[in-house]
């Protein structure tokens, strides 16, 4: 599946690789030639951890430059009355009469700890495009849903805050 990227997340993924290539990579290297200084490597753990911390690097940097070179380039733009991407907003949830702060956002930005939630997750597919008041059907599962209701939507279009989830 390709990822759905705005302009904002392909901007923020280039500097991730550009400083684990250009400062990461470089403390890598080091670590493992002092590591491996120390003489025997069939017994020094500081050279296997430097050389798994070293391939992680260049694991994440192989996985981010395949995520751009795959990513499909989606607006964050809406509508002024709908729910969009990097918008904040108020949902009523019937069943338990509460009401909940959320912003929608990329896949790759999801965090439902910090209220962030991804426009691939079934609360973030049911509500994107709708508007306030509109009262939507959350389907969970085949046999499970609920009702919340848009109270409030607070456009956004500064994410600078926000960061791309690390795997």
């Amino acid at each position: 599946m390709r990822e759905q990227l705005t302009e904002s997340d392909i901007k923020k993924i280039q500097e991730e690789i550009d400083y684990r290539k250009l400062v990461v990579r470089k403390d890598a290297i080091e670590a493992v030639k002092e590591a491996r200084a120390q003489g025997d490597l069939s017994e020094n753990f500081e050279y296997y951890a430097a050389k798994r911390d070293k391939n992680k690097n260049e694991s994440r940097i192989r996985y981010l430059e395949r995520m751009l070179k795959t990513a499909e380039v989606i607006s964050d733009k809406s509508k002024e009355d709908e729910v969009g991407l990097n918008n904040t907003v108020d949902l009523y949830f019937e069943e338990d009469d509460l009401t909940e702060e959320y912003r929608l956002v990329t896949s790759i930005r999801g965090n439902s700890l910090k209220g962030l939630i991804s426009t691939e997750s079934p609360i973030g597919k049911a509500i994107l495009g709708r508007k306030e008041g509109d009262r939507v059907y959350i389907k969970v599962n085949d046999s499970y849903g609920y009702y919340v209701v848009i109270k409030r939507i607070i456009k956004t279009s500064d994410d600078s805050q926000d960061e791309i989830r690390k795997f």
